[in-house]
Formats: C-alpha cells, structure tokens, sequence
C-alpha cells in the first residue's frame, strides 16, 4: 500500500512533463495548455492525437463532481400546482400555495437515498421564482405562501446544510413570463442579475445546471444568451461549481432516461472555439466553449479523434425522473420507478463513466411523497447489501508495475494509489488469487482519472485449479467507474485483462461482488 504522497512516481513525472510543455508553448508564443483541454496541431499523426487524449484530465472541480456520483433533482414551482411540465408564465403567483412545506423532510430521503447534492428548480421555464428575486414581481413573494414572507430556495439550502448535502440550482435562460426575453441585451442583463442574487445569497453552490430551452420573445424575437457572460458570473461568485448542459464544466448524456453509452468518453473533441481561445486571458475553456447537446451513440472513440483540433474533458451527465414527467402529478402516483428498475438504470449511468442525477418531485404539500420514497429505500439497501462485500477482499494481486504503482494498489481504499504497468504499456493482465473459492455476479473497475481515461477495451477470466481461464465478463471504456452485472460465478482465481488503452493505464480500484437480494 501506497501512502497519499508516495503514490507512483509517475504522478511527478507527468507533472514535470505537463509543466515542460506549458513552457515551450510559452516560448513559442502560443497558448499554454492546462491538463483539462488540449490543442491539437495540424497534421498530428493519429498515435500523436490519441496520446494526447489519455493525458488530458479533469479539473478539481469535475472530479469533486464526478465523486459525488448519485445526486438529485427536485422540480418543484408553479407547474406542481398547474399540473403541467411547461408552464405559460401567465400563472398567478396566488396558485403556489403548499400546504405542508418541509425541506428537511426532502434533505432526509435524499441523504438517505445515498444522493450526496441537491438541485433545485430555481426557475424553470414559466419564469416564476422560488426566492424572492428583486428582478421581477412574478415570484414567491407575490405569493399566499408564508404570507410572501417565503424563501424556497433558502428553506432547501439550510435543509441541505444540516443533512450535510451539497446543493445546486436550476435556473432556466427561457422565461416567458419576463417581458425582456426577446431583447438580448436587455434579458441577458436580466438573467445575469437572478444568477447573482442566486449565487450570492445561499452560500456555496455546487452545481449551476443550464439547459438549451430557446422560445420566442412576446414581441417574436428570439432570444440569442450570452453564454459566456453567464459563466463569468458563476465563474466570479461560485468558483467551486461545476456548469452543466449548456456550459463547459459537464455535459447532458443525451436522454432523459438516466442511460448512459456502453462505450462512454470523457475525452470529447471539437468543443472549442480556436480562435476566441487564443484571445482569452482568464478562464480561456469558458471563453472558446461551444453549448450544444451531445446525442450521438460516438462522442470519443479513435475515429471521431482522429480530425480533432481540440480536446476537452465534457464527461457525462444521466438525468431521469423517478416519475414518468418532471414535476409531481397526482395520476402518476402509482408510476413510480420501481427499485428493480432504477438499479438498472443505476448500472447504466454510474456504472458506466457517468453522474446519476434522479428527479424527485415534491406534491402540492410540499412534501416528496410516500411512493418515491420507499423505492429509493429499497434501491438504498440494494446498493448497500451488493457493495459491502469485496470477494476480491484478502487475495494476492499480482502484475507488473511501474514503480510504486504496484498491483496491490488497486485493493486499497486510498484514492490516491493505483496500479500502473511500465511505460509504455498499452495491455496486461492482472491477477487474484483469492483466499478460498467465492461467489460473485458483480465486477467493478476505476480508473485513476486524476491522469486521464485510458481503458478502451477489457475484460475479465476465471479458472479452477489447473483449468483454463474462461471469460466471464467484458467491457470497452472504464473512467471513473464501470460496473457488469453476469451469472454468477464461483472461483478462486480471477484475472482482469486490459486489451487495448490509449497509453499505461492506471487502475485505482478493482472489485468483484453479489447482488443483494
């Protein structure tokens, strides 16, 4: 085991390299390259183009994100009283009204349900406002709720804080309710100004989650956002969050079904702006980002690389609603996901390089209801009684290895050790020798994502004393997390075999396991 400074050499080494580089580009007189973005010069060979991309790795702020692993969404506001998802922005504020509002009763199923951040619907598209904003009347404050006294957003934050969960904010660019939308310049002053009481009243937020929503004005104009100068803004007042949808930070999966890519890049080409990059002196990504949503089945392989000007770290984010809409309607209190049916998608998205984020409607009460929280109880002790358990636990781990990158590293729980293999190598094999013949239908593997995301291809054997390894599982890309389900299998050796990366992997954490019945 590895001690957090001692761990693999290599980490210095690329340090040293990822430094040197920025040095030379300085000399040369062009733009510096910091570890989450890349550019990629003209006629760069493939192999050249392909290194790059193993070497390119996420911010402090993504890989606190990506840690969080299973968050949560609350859709809440004037379409829960409406029973719409869309709302008009012709509502009267006097229709929101819960009768029995309690943000702590929310903050205890969320924590409880394993979900480490919160995201609330500030504002959603029919532009009535959960705080009491000084922008615009059409707000809780024209509301009968706590005799226009009320503050949702600050009730869910001071809830959030004392059930110890970080807290988001939705806050919708479309608004059809403000009379400015339509008139850039004027709306995007408007919006700007809601981001700053947002962001300046409630404390650390984590989270700002932007989606492309763009209708017309009440004059038919349409709406053209400035982008960037809404990132100046979280970028000014939030430092520690991440932006998502529309901004640079994490990107929409591309459904609303909580599924992500069996093969799942983090490493996403052609999201820059070359030329607005080269004119950017603080926050360059922010400056050259191109918004738009990412829906093809291929965002990262070889093939898509291989014509890129730039690199960017864009990893994934799976949203789903519990329900079958967004906001609580009462005719589908019976259509809650079941526990069976959000662990698949929780192997789907978590399991698959990406961020779960689960939909969790609040009634007219105020209140989650009975039915979403005894599935996210039962998915809770589901997920609990499958990972408690490492069958890989006590065995030998053997494999070459680079200095202090040793094959034991990757059955520690220090995040800060991996195993690597010697420079160089781009497949290998890894194995466990098991102290007695287990039973496991679960695989688990990590990348170490603080060096990039490497693994484009495993899988894993089994044999019996004497026998021939047989295959009992495969997948392609691992990232910060890949999770396959199979038949079960008992064995006392167990091997994993990289077939294909992009340079030396480095593997933080391997585990096997048995569902929880």
């Amino acid at each position: 085991m590895q001690s957090r400074t001692g761990a693999c050499h290599r980490w210095r080494r690329i340090g040293l390299a990822l430094l040197a580089a920025v040095l030379v580009a300085v000399s040369n007189g062009s733009v510096p390259t910091p570890s989450h973005y890349g550019l990629i010069p003209p006629g760069a060979a493939e192999a050249a183009v392909v290194s790059q991309a193993a070497r390119i790795a996420p911010t402090p702020t993504q890989l606190a994100w990506q840690e969080r692993e299973f968050i949560a969404f609350a859709h809440f506001g004037m379409n829960t009283f409406t029973d719409v998802e869309w709302g008009t922005g012709r509502e009267d504020p006097a229709q929101f009204n819960p009768t029995d509002f309690d943000a702590h009763q929310w903050a205890r199923v969320i924590r409880d349900a394993g979900m480490r951040l919160l995201i609330l619907t500030a504002k959603h598209h029919d532009g009535f406002c959960l705080w009491p904003t000084d922008t615009t009347a059409h707000s809780v404050r024209s509301s009968p709720w706590r005799d226009g006294r009320g503050d949702v957003v600050g009730e869910v934050v001071a809830a959030c804080r004392e059930a110890g969960l970080a807290f988001g904010v939705y806050v919708s660019p479309w608004d059809r309710h403000e009379p400015s939308y339509g008139n850039s310049p004027r709306y995007n002053a408007f919006f700007r100004a809601q981001l700053r009481e947002l962001l300046t009243r409630y404390g650390e937020i984590a989270e700002v989650w932007f989606d492309g929503a763009c209708g017309e004005g009440p004059d038919g104009r349409r709406q053209e956002y400035d982008w960037p100068s809404y990132y100046a803004v979280v970028r000014e007042l939030q430092p520690r969050a991440v932006i998502f949808g529309m901004g640079p930070d994490v990107r929409w999966v591309g459904t609303e079904t909580g599924v992500g890519r069996e093969t799942e890049w983090s490493v996403i080409p052609d999201r820059l702006d070359i030329d607005r990059l080269a004119g950017a002196a603080t926050h360059p990504v922010d400056a050259a980002f191109i918004p738009g949503d990412l829906t093809d089945a291929d965002l990262g392989s070889r093939a898509r690389l291989r014509d890129a000007a730039s690199l960017l770290w864009y990893p994934a984010e799976a949203d789903v609603s519990i329900r079958p809409g967004w906001f609580h309607h009462p005719a589908e209190d019976s259509r809650v996901k079941t526990p069976a049916e959000l662990l698949d998608i929780y192997f789907s998205s978590v399991g698959r390089n990406a961020v779960l984020l689960v939909n969790v409607p609040p009634d007219r009460r105020g209140r989650i209801h009975d039915a979403d929280i005894r599935s996210l109880q039962e998915l809770r002790r589901l997920l609990d009684g499958t990972f408690r358990d490492n069958r890989l636990a006590g065995a030998a781990a053997s494999a070459p290895a680079a200095p202090g990158c040793g094959a034991g590293n990757v059955l520690d729980t220090d995040p800060a050790t991996y195993w690597s293999p010697p420079e160089g190598t781009t497949s290998d094999v890894l194995e466990f020798e098991l102290p007695a013949a287990r039973t496991f239908d679960v695989a688990m593997v990590r990348e170490h994502i603080r060096l990039g995301q490497r693994v484009e291809s495993f899988r894993f054997e089994w044999r019996d004393d004497g026998d021939a390894w047989r295959e009992f599982a495969r997948g392609t890309t691992v990232g910060y997390q890949r999770l396959l389900r199979f038949p079960p299998v008992t064995a006392r050796a167990v091997r994993l075999v990289i077939e294909s990366s992009r340079t030396s992997h480095a593997l933080s954490a391997v585990g096997l396991y048995a569902l929880a019945k």
